[in-house]
């Protein structure tokens, strides 16, 4: 099952200096809690992601470091083009496809999973709100002012949302019209397929203009969940060698040989990594950049790490604290640690009061204690975004 994220507009009725999705919403932008309600939904295996070409050329770690596979497209002069292209991408074996409008920030999990399972059943859903107020339609009066011209009835009037979902027969036909729209479900409509309304939420507003960005801030609040702690440890050793920088968290350390390794061999922030992606049960540094794949051969474990936190907070969780402990018999490093934590928070988004290193020695035992190689315990504390 794939979701389809529209968000190829640029929001020329919200203004601002950049695109309404990059705008931050309690400290994360409203694109990252668009997709992150679908990549840690149960039901959906991949996602699709249109976006503006500036914004596809270089897209935010959050989109190409997700946990589940995920393309990105350029989207289109209107929303159906952007969704064309999306679908075009979409793999063979979806039966089903969700299309949600990246504007909505707040879709719930079991909003997104009733609609889907409607679709399943009727062929094409869309969440919507039932109308609580009298709904009046006007006409131009003779001064050019709205007058009303009949009342509707008020029972049988809904207000369209995302997500919407489609078995894929039904999604291709609607895009295959040329008619301009402005969701999915009018053209599932208008190629004759009946499109079935699923209770929609009040919270799952969409962002339009600027005055939207409170209204969301409150609902961001509010639905904050609780925070809960996970924690994950990480270890690694490297060998010391000739010929070789030392790199300790970030830091070059001058020292007649430094840590032999595929990447940098920065044993700090490798087991930094390991911890962070153990905690919240996202794998290790050798899942997700193996020393067998020639782009990490001599990268910087920085990076590596920054790449790593954008996977856990792309499953909804931050960084609350990091401990280390690297064990060497020498270089002594007291005079790099504040650098080394400095680099460190940098990276993982924390102020440097969260983040701790220590230097110790092994007391002359073993491989450690004789000098032969470093090594680093590590600890990490996640807590929801």
């Amino acid at each position: 099952m794939t979701a389809i994220i529209a968000a190829g507009g640029r929001g020329t009725r919200f203004g601002g200096a950049e695109p309404k999705q990059l705008v931050s919403i309690g400290g994360r932008t409203i694109l990252e809690r668009s997709v992150n309600a679908f990549l840690t939904h149960s039901s959906i295996d991949d996602l699709v992601v249109a976006l503006p070409r500036e914004l596809a050329e270089k897209p935010p770690a959050y989109l190409t470091e997700a946990p589940k596979p995920l393309r990105i497209v350029v989207g289109g002069a209107r929303r159906q083009d952007s969704v064309a292209a999306a679908f075009a991408a979409v793999p063979d074996r979806s039966d089903i496809v969700v299309v949600h409008d990246a504007a909505r920030p707040f879709a719930s999990a079991d909003l997104i999973a009733r609609t889907i399972a409607a679709a399943a059943e009727s062929g094409a859903a869309l969440a919507a709100l039932a109308v609580r107020d009298t709904v009046k339609q006007a006409v131009r009066g003779k001064d050019a002012a709205w007058v009303v011209d009949a009342t509707l009835d008020r029972e049988t009037i809904f207000l369209a949302q995302t997500p919407q979902a489609f078995q894929r027969s039904i999604l291709r036909d609607a895009l295959a019209l040329t008619d301009p729209a402005t969701d999915e479900s009018s053209l599932a409509e208008k190629a004759g397929h009946t499109v079935r309304i699923v209770s929609g939420e009040a919270s799952n507003i969409k962002i339009t203009t600027q005055e939207d960005v409170s209204m969301a801030e409150a609902i961001g609040r509010s639905s904050k969940p609780a925070r809960t702690g996970r924690a994950g440890t990480g270890y690694d050793l490297h060998r010391l060698v000739a010929g070789r920088r030392l790199v300790l968290a970030g830091v070059t350390i001058p020292f007649e040989r430094g840590l032999d390794g595929y990447s940098d061999a920065d044993v700090v922030c490798h087991a930094v990594t390991d911890a962070v992606l153990g905690a919240a049960g996202a794998g290790d540094i050798g899942r997700h950049f193996p020393n067998t794949d020639p782009q990490w051969k001599g990268a910087s474990s920085l990076d590596l790490l920054g790449r790593a936190v954008a996977i856990v907070r792309a499953q909804g969780l931050e960084v609350g604290n990091v401990d280390a402990t690297v064990i060497a018999e020498q270089p002594k490093l007291a005079p790099y640690i504040d650098t080394m934590r400095a680099n460190l928070a940098r990276v993982l988004g924390v102020s440097i009061d969260r983040v701790s290193v220590k230097g110790k020695t092994n007391e002359g035992v073993g491989e450690l204690g004789r000098g032969e190689a470093i090594a680093v315990h590590a600890i990490a504390l996640l807590r929801s975004l």
